[in-house]
């Protein structure tokens, strides 16, 4: 080869290589070759062009039904080391998105006597993006929700939630938010499932929820928004779920009682859910995540979602539960203390000691004396006047389903019985009385009466009015066919009952 034509082919090699260099070590920042897009037909994560990676990592953590347990307890976890393994997550990853799938705040003293607000804060603290209304966040009624929204750094979604008289949304609500990640857009629909029966219903009678087909036709739509608005990936956040743990893939009928599997095409892409306290991580027909992490504070749902951003196609890295087993021994966080110090004149009531239990008293044991105390109330305020056939009606128990042993702390009663639930003197029929409750097969109704009521066992007449004693959830749920006398308006419910039980010794005795 001649020296001209050697010098013509190291001058070739050498325009090649200059040409060629940008994709094969690319400027992220500059991509001359892609000014109008990178392209990925191989789907591989890398520009075809300039050999970008294209791939954006996003962490999304969602908490449901804690139930207001911010602080450790003997019975249950708080909030100290999640908090930790949170800050953690938003310090390592490389996007990180904390939601939350409704029942917050109803549940512990400490939330409780602050109606929900000293959760708020922490969820303002965490640098939460998002909070599915519950059904439990209206035991207080619509005013508490209102006021926390106000102080929230983050939306209240519910997409469904509607005014009676105006047939609009709620105003303390939204149907969506947009989290922006600078190269993508990450949409979150919020909605409370078909539990307004779980309700007491004098708390909901200036709202309604629209589920079923209704709610399907908000979410389709509002996902058609949120694309055409530059989303690229769209998370629903549902306040109901499956009602057994599973893993792996499920029928589209399992789920058809709470979600429509048509929203999994395409409109779609990831569902957080909360409401029935289980444990799960499932995938519909169309391949879209389902998760629940149960419910006070049992675990966190996390997915890892890798997102094309030439493409818009996501892939799930990571889908999982992080139990509790994983984060508690992480460090306290210093926030709940401070909360708790922020909120002390509220919340130190919860700490009272009452009294002195002899021995572990399980749900049924106390459920059955809440019975007792209602009947025993309503003989010392309404007796003289009414014939009263017996106290008692739906009553339930929350987590730990027990009284432990030792020192009574108004705070345990509050965990067990978190209620506002009224005493309410009602008449009923003879018929129903005997069918509602005399012989009820619903394990979750309890019965007390004295020796009028015993008689009355045996020998009810059926068109005939009688008297009970029941709370406000009970008094107002239509099929017990209860109609109202008269409330006790002091704000006594079962746990300040079970607390007067307590200072007069009665878990003393065996």
């Amino acid at each position: 080869m001649s020296y001209i034509k050697i010098l013509c082919l190291l001058l070739v090699l050498c325009l090649l290589f200059v040409s060629c260099s940008p994709a094969q070590a690319p400027d992220a920042t500059t991509p001359s070759k892609c000014a109008d897009g990178h392209i990925d037909e191989g789907n591989d994560g890398f520009c075809d062009r300039c050999s970008e990676f294209l791939l954006v990592m996003v962490d999304f953590y969602a908490l449901n039904d804690i139930h207001g347990k911010l602080a450790d307890a003997d019975t249950h976890l708080g909030l100290d080391e999640l908090s930790t393994y949170l800050e953690n997550a938003r310090n390592t990853d490389d996007h990180a998105i904390f939601l939350n799938a409704g029942d917050m705040w109803q549940g512990a003293s400490e939330s409780n006597l602050t109606h929900g607000r000293i959760m708020v804060d922490w969820m303002n603290e965490m640098g939460f993006a998002a909070m599915a209304i519950g059904n439990h966040e209206y035991d207080w009624g619509e005013a508490p929700i209102e006021e926390n929204a106000q102080f929230a750094q983050f939306p209240f979604l519910a997409i469904n939630i509607y005014d009676r008289e105006t047939n609009q949304q709620v105003s303390y609500c939204k149907s969506s938010t947009v989290v922006d990640l600078g190269q993508l857009q990450i949409g979150i629909i919020g909605a409370v499932g078909d539990c307004y029966s779980s309700i007491s219903s004098d708390k909901v009678t200036d709202v309604y929820f629209k589920t079923g087909s209704e709610l399907t036709q908000l979410v389709k739509h509002e996902s058609d928004m949120l694309r055409e608005a530059g989303a690229d990936f769209i998370v629903y956040v549902l306040h109901d779920g499956l009602g057994s743990n599973k893993t792996g893939s499920v029928s589209d009928s399992m789920l058809k009682s709470y979600y429509d599997v048509a929203l999994s095409d395409g409109y779609v892409d990831l569902v957080f859910e909360g409401h029935t306290h289980r444990k799960y991580v499932i995938t519909d027909s169309y391949g879209v995540y389902h998760l629940q992490g149960g419910g006070d504070n049992e675990g966190i749902s996390h997915v890892e979602v890798a997102i094309n951003i030439a493409t818009g196609k996501p892939s799930v890295q990571t889908a999982e539960l992080v139990e509790p087993r994983i984060y508690a021994h992480e460090e306290d966080h210093p926030i709940v203390s401070e909360l708790l110090d922020k909120y002390a004149d509220s919340v130190d009531k919860g700490n009272e000691i009452l009294g002195t239990n002899n021995y572990n008293r399980n749900s049924k044991y106390m459920q059955q004396l809440v019975a007792d105390l209602y009947y025993q109330a309503g003989e010392e305020i309404w007796g003289d006047e009414y014939d009263i056939a017996l106290g008692g009606g739906f009553i339930s128990i929350r987590d730990p389903g027990y009284l432990a042993a030792g020192d009574v702390s108004y705070k345990m009663l509050y965990s067990l019985f978190p209620f506002d639930n009224q005493l309410v003197l009602c008449s009923i029929k003879g018929k129903d009385l005997l069918d509602r409750f005399y012989n009820t097969t619903n394990n979750r109704y309890f019965i007390s009466y004295g020796e009028y009521g015993r008689y009355l066992e045996q020998n009810i007449e059926y068109d005939e009015t009688y008297y009970v004693v029941v709370d406000s959830y009970s008094s107002l749920y239509g099929p017990n066919k209860l109609t109202e006398i008269e409330r006790y308006d002091a704000e006594v419910y079962a746990r300040d009952l079970l607390a007067q039980y307590a200072k007069d010794g009665g878990f003393q005795n065996y």
